[in-house]
């Protein structure tokens, strides 16, 4: 058996929660799993339809975006998650172009944090990178847009350990954590939080962002005493 065989199998399942869960159409979207003693993570292929993926489909990269084993071309976001293994220390990445999440990222706005179904996962507004620069589009586009992400949680002072998603400006989300099982939970979440959060705004356009002490409740309840990150 191929020492890969583990992490090719997470990224087989991982990626085929993504149409049961309706966050995906045709080839749209991608996960991968890493394996961080080995510096490589397993990554869905591009172009392939979900009903034809298999374990041994996907392909094997290293955290310099380099294929290491696998008879296929990895998903054109490869390099954005290789330059995010690179540099944080997580097990799994999740992108979509899911509706409402998508849709938040194309309009250029975070999503506010409106109610307690937010805050008990997160303390703050999912936050929204802005738009890549001209200079970037002209280089490296994907493997930017992995700087771009990091860039906007480190010029918010957000912890990736903490805030597990964002939108990229014009694009679409990303979503990670300790597993492929859990970037794509986190998906999942982000979906609805942004359709509940757009259909807040259809209701009330003048709502008010959730009370911070109603913030720190819920998100200590689920999480534990003295997890509160918020602002």
């Amino acid at each position: 058996m191929s020492k890969y065989q583990h992490i090719r199998e997470a990224a087989y399942y991982a990626n085929m929660e993504l149409p049961k869960l309706n966050l995906v159409i045709f080839t749209f979207g991608n996960v991968s799993a890493a394996n961080r003693d080995l510096g490589v993570f397993a990554i869905k292929p591009s172009g392939v339809p979900y009903a034809e993926l298999t374990p041994g489909k996907m392909v094997i990269v290293d955290f310099d975006g380099n294929v290491v084993e696998g008879d296929l071309r990895p998903s054109s976001d490869t390099k954005t998650h290789a330059v995010l293994y690179k540099h944080w220390d997580i097990g799994g990445i999740c992108h979509t172009h899911s509706t409402y999440a998508t849709s938040w990222a194309q309009a250029q706005r975070d999503i506010p944090i409106y109610g307690t179904t937010h805050a008990d996962h997160k303390t703050v507004d999912v936050p929204c990178a802005q738009p890549m620069d001209d200079e970037m589009i002209k280089g490296d586009y994907e493997y930017q847009t992995g700087f771009q992400i990091m860039n906007c949680l480190s010029e918010r002072k957000l912890d990736y350990r903490e805030v597990e998603m964002i939108l990229v400006g014009n694009h679409a989300p990303f979503t990670w954590g300790k597993s492929a099982d859990k970037a794509v939970y986190n998906s999942a979440v982000l979906e609805s939080i942004a359709q509940m959060a757009y259909l807040t705004e259809q209701i009330n356009p003048d709502c008010a962002r959730l009370k911070e002490s109603l913030i720190k409740k819920h998100y200590e309840r689920k999480h534990g005493p003295d997890s509160y990150y918020g602002q």
